[in-house]
């Protein structure tokens, strides 16, 4: 184990011989200072610009200031102990022996690089040299296998035989062969099956390439191990992507996707088939990027793509690497960024038909993965890179680079980064936030400088890269820029919040809910970094676990979704929360949002992948797009809500707004009160009373209007919230005093709050509106509504209705205009 204590010690980076070319110690959040058949689009409404966010927020939580980023580079090992993260967060300064140890040892690895590489991105063109390339002379193949005492390549070339293809080793393990063309054409055929051959030990032994970009299996053959591949289409077969890449956005709003299980058809989809049905759907539903699941080549199915066997390949049970590409492009066509679920973090323990198969007992210096129980995952049953290794690192950040250099990939979520952080891995250990626990020596530096080379090099091929990490420690820094100190991811996965959801609705009853928890959770986080938040994810998709709506409304899916027949109050209480749940992480908990294929409508039941448990069923590996599509059914209510949230921060940009203040947390009446960007939004948890005139604060004075209404009817509500009503703010306390203020707001207005709903509202530019320059709207959203009908009785009958008086105006019966745009539909 690596000493980080001592800033002082001498540890070089491996390399070659020669290469001649929670939460005491946590920081304050910022946030908690004191969406069927129809197409929604944005309106534009004219609103005042934002002003700046004041320094310090004043409501019932201490808000952190906000912090002017210093841009001051570490641009040299003198300057690692002057990190301008202890500006940030002058707490890390306690760690600075840490801190000064790792940042030393990313820069002599990147040193050690540029030295004898050329540079890093030269460095990360590995798949250029390794693996089967062909140029002009012939075919060159290349093999870290220093194990190896003897190496043929074999193949469908040369009918197994590989007598007349001996391989040669260098110094550094690294063995290699040259074919020339037969005939001017390539001795080795596109598509043709190979693998590599060695001896060790006197036993030969047949593996996949590593660097291998296709691998196949017969499907008609139980258990039948995969082939390599080589795969090198003529040109007149290759894909030529057509469209640009799209701008990176403020926020990114994630759409989390398995191709494989994308179709309703109980069987494996297609890459093409996801890019011509559910890639329109996504565009529909306002998202602005994709993260693709499972992309890299797995052999079993129901690892959910997380026990890659080859990192180079593209999983073949969907389509080819052109078909992909389709995929990449018509994404970009629609003006969605496609992120990759990168696994880094272990590996399968595959032998035949994985990475696994170079480990003969070697040593790990020899070795792609760490020798004894260090390089095993007990929990994962997978093997653990040892990222100090030279070959492992120009393997690793080369697999990035070919992603996006040759898919157009956007960035990458990298899996496990937890498990890559600590010797522990994160097994039984749970994080208080105390910064102990992450700048020990539990810390493992070598994949701390690994995942700060793969940032360096992502934003530096492509600035507007996008790369989210999968971390639930809360490790401080993590998503700071590399060059202050930082591991220099863009985003953390806010894994908190989907835990919380669950316990809520598997241990509590709605009356033990508590605001000021729910509101803890979703703004627990480190103020500096910024995070993605998600309700759930495929995680909590899985068999064992149910989805959100399924744990509302569990059975009465089946039989209780029709819009033909009242709904019963398991029902509408289910659609009320699904929406309530959804809207307000989304608004409250991260700087960025993510859903999960199909859980924007409510998708029932779970996701089961086929295995001899289930007698290997596709039943639940799928995703009934029927249900959402079917217009008599309630889950388009939940999908068209989905819509609307995101053409919310389409049109207000509230997710990237650092302006976050939770102004009210009312325990008794179940009340949540904040403001966000230029919104105040207005949550009622409460699952019977009706508040008349409740009063909520607020920054600006003016007049405010409704931006979204859950309970509209075009959501499934009960158009309770009138639409063309304004309200107008009066003042509070003495102004610039805030503790004279109402709930530390100077300004407020009163509202209409039914029970289980949740209204967003905007604040009108009566300048524009009274000289009539450019359009205002009471709404944000256009929609082909449903038919006007009134509340059901058993809805009014259960709830209650408290009233200081009724300034709300009347019921609302619409939302948006009633579009005759039928293609809108």
């Amino acid at each position: 184990m690596l000493c980080i204590t001592s800033p002082f010690s001498s540890l070089a980076p491996l390399q070659p011989t020669r290469r001649p070319h929670a939460l005491s110690d946590r920081a304050a959040p910022p946030g908690i200072a004191g969406g069927g058949n129809v197409r929604l689009s944005v309106l534009s409404v004219q609103r005042v610009a934002r002003r700046p966010v004041p320094a310090k927020a004043k409501s019932k939580f201490a808000t952190a200031a906000t912090v002017q980023e210093d841009k001051t580079m570490a641009a040299s090992k003198d300057d690692v102990d002057h990190l301008p993260i202890y500006k940030l967060d002058p707490k890390l300064e306690k760690f600075k022996d840490h801190f000064s140890y790792r940042m030393k040892r990313y820069l002599d690895q990147k040193c050690a690089i540029e030295k004898n590489e050329g540079c890093l991105e030269e460095f990360s063109k590995g798949y250029l040299k390794f693996g089967i390339n062909t140029n002009k002379d012939g075919t060159v193949y290349r093999e870290w296998a220093p194990a190896a005492q003897e190496a043929q390549l074999i193949g469908d070339f040369n009918d197994w035989n590989g007598a007349n293809h001996q391989m040669e080793k260098d110094k550094f393990g690294v063995w290699s062969i040259k074919i020339d063309h037969v005939k001017g054409k390539p001795a080795i055929p596109h598509n043709s099956r190979v693998k590599f051959r060695f001896r060790h030990g006197g036993v030969w032994v047949d593996r996949i390439p590593a660097w291998i970009r296709y691998a196949t299996v017969d499907a008609s053959k139980f258990g039948a191990p995969y082939d390599g591949v080589h795969w090198d289409p003529p040109a007149s077969e290759r894909y030529m992507f057509k469209h640009p890449r799209p701008l990176k956005p403020d926020a990114p709003r994630i759409y989390e996707a398995h191709v494989g299980m994308s179709g309703e058809k109980p069987a494996v989809s297609t890459y093409r088939e996801f890019a011509d049905n559910v890639l329109p759907r996504i565009r529909a539903n306002n998202y602005n990027t994709v993260q693709l699941m499972a992309v890299m080549e797995h052999s079993y199915y129901a690892s959910f793509g997380y026990h890659v066997t080859n990192f180079f390949a593209v999983s073949s049970r969907s389509g080819t690497p052109e078909d992909l590409k389709y995929l990449v492009d018509k994404a970009h066509s629609l003006g969605l960024r496609v992120l990759m679920d990168v696994v880094h973090s272990h590996a399968s323990n595959n032998v035949t038909d994985g990475l696994n198969g170079y480990d003969v007992g070697q040593s790990t210096q020899e070795s792609y993965f760490h020798t004894g129980d260090r390089g095993y995952h007990k929990l994962w049953d997978s093997r653990l890179f040892n990222y100090a290794n030279w070959e492992v690192l120009r393997f690793l950040l080369s697999n990035l680079r070919y992603w996006m250099d040759e898919f157009m990939f956007d960035g990458f979520r990298f899996d496990g980064v937890t498990s890559m952080l600590y010797h522990h891995h994160g097994i039984n250990v749970g994080f208080t936030g105390n910064y102990k626990e992450y700048f020990n020596l539990d810390t493992d530096v070598d994949a701390v400088v690994y995942m700060m080379l793969a940032n360096h090099l992502m934003h530096s091929i492509l600035p507007e890269a996008t790369v989210v990490a999968e971390d639930v420690s809360g490790m401080p820094v993590l998503c700071r820029p590399v060059d202050e100190g930082g591991v220099g991811f863009d985003y953390r996965l806010a894994m908190a919040i989907p835990d919380r959801w669950i316990d809520y609705l598997k241990n509590k009853e709605d009356s033990e809910w508590s605001m000021g928890e729910i509101a803890h959770t979703l703004t627990n986080r480190r103020y500096t970094e910024k995070c993605i938040a998600y309700a759930e994810s495929h995680d909590q998709s899985i068999v064992g676990d149910k989805t959100i709506a399924f744990l509302l409304m569990d059975k009465e899916m089946y039989t209780g979704m029709s819009d033909l027949q009242p709904a019963s109050p398991t029902i509408d209480r289910g659609i009320a929360l699904q929406k309530m749940i959804h809207f307000i992480t989304m608004a409250l908990g991260g700087d960025g949002y993510l859903n999960f294929m199909g859980n924007e409508f409510g998708h029932p039941e779970w996701i089961d992948f086929p295995r001899e448990g289930n007698n290997w069923s596709y039943d639940k590996c799928r995703r009934q797009w029927s249900l959402v599509d079917t217009d008599h059914l309630r889950y388009k209510y939940m999908n068209v809500f989905d819509q609307a949230m995101n053409a919310l921060d389409e049109e207000f940009s509230f997710l990237s707004s650092p302006k976050q203040i939770v102004s009210d947390m009312n325990e008794e009446k179940k009340v949540i009160v904040f403001e966000r960007g230029d919104l105040v939004f207005v949550f009622n948890f409460h699952p019977k009373k009706t508040y008349d005139g409740y009063k909520v604060g607020c920054d600006l004075p003016g007049k405010y209007r409704v931006a979204l209404d859950s309970d509209a009817f075009v959501f499934g509500g009960h158009g309770r919230v009138g639409h063309d009503v304004d309200h107008f703010t009066s003042p509070e306390g003495v102004p610039g005093v805030p503790e004279t203020n109402f709930n530390n707001r100077p300004n407020s207005f009163k509202v209409l709050s039914p029970p289980r709903t949740c209204v967003a509202y905007y604040r009108v530019d009566e300048e524009a509106e009274t000289t009539g320059a450019g359009k205002t709207s009471p709404e944000i959203i256009d929609v082909d509504a449903s038919p006007l009908k009134t509340p059901t009785a058993t809805t009014e009958a259960c709830e209650e209705r408290e009233s200081t008086k009724d300034v709300s105006g009347k019921k609302g019966r619409k939302l948006g205009r009633q579009s005759s745009d039928k293609s809108t539909k």
